[in-house]
């Protein structure tokens, strides 16, 4: 087995467990909390760690604390992210920065009205989805500062997907911000993150 995009920083220092927990699951250290990440299968013979913040609040506020200290000197008035994951990072930050935020819905409802879109791909389930942006969101996004936020960015789907309806929506997107990064590092040197995860690759 072998590492890919492994790294090291002030916020995330990432080590393999020493015993058999070794080859399920990754501990790592983020924004001071110490957690262990479980190893996934995306397909044959790689994996991923998964990060998974619903319900973990005492993470939530540590990374939003951290992020929040970066992405202030971009002055951004609006946080837009996409469901389900990355919703309470959004909310957290919302509340340390003081500014509103606008969630991505991946199902599209009646009462969204004239909503825009985007394709993106799921990197755990291999499958297309379509983000949408509600038509009372619109007006709110239109013109403004807008900072992307996401929980984990690794092949740039939903980001992409993200970006392109901001265009659609006119606004201007100043930050991209996550709490970490996967696989190429060398794509992510713009995004505000905690940290960067490394993909298993069996040999």
């Amino acid at each position: 087995m072998k590492f890919i995009c492994a790294t090291k920083n002030w916020y995330f220092t990432p080590k393999i467990r020493e015993s058999n927990m070794a080859d399920t699951h990754y501990a790592i250290n983020i924004a001071g909390l110490e957690r262990n990440l479980r190893l996934f299968e995306i397909k044959p013979g790689v994996r991923i760690a998964i990060l998974n913040i619903l319900g973990d609040t005492e993470l939530v506020m540590a990374a939003s604390r951290a992020l929040a200290a970066r992405l202030r000197e971009y002055n951004p008035e609006l946080l837009v992210t996409a469901e389900a994951k990355s919703i309470p990072l959004a909310y957290a930050l919302s509340i340390d920065l003081g500014i509103p935020y606008v969630v991505l819905r991946k199902s599209y409802k009646p009462y969204m009205g004239h909503a825009l879109q985007s394709e993106t791909l799921s990197i755990t389930t291999g499958k297309p989805q379509t983000l949408y942006l509600d038509e009372k969101d619109r007006e709110l996004v239109q013109g403004r500062r807008v900072a992307l936020v996401d929980d984990v960015i690794s092949t740039g789907s939903t980001l992409q997907g993200m970006r392109l309806i901001m265009d659609k929506a006119g606004a201007n997107i100043v930050a991209e911000a996550a709490i970490l990064t996967e696989g190429d590092r060398a794509k992510w040197t713009d995004v505000i993150a905690l940290g960067h995860l490394p993909v298993w690759v069996d040999e």
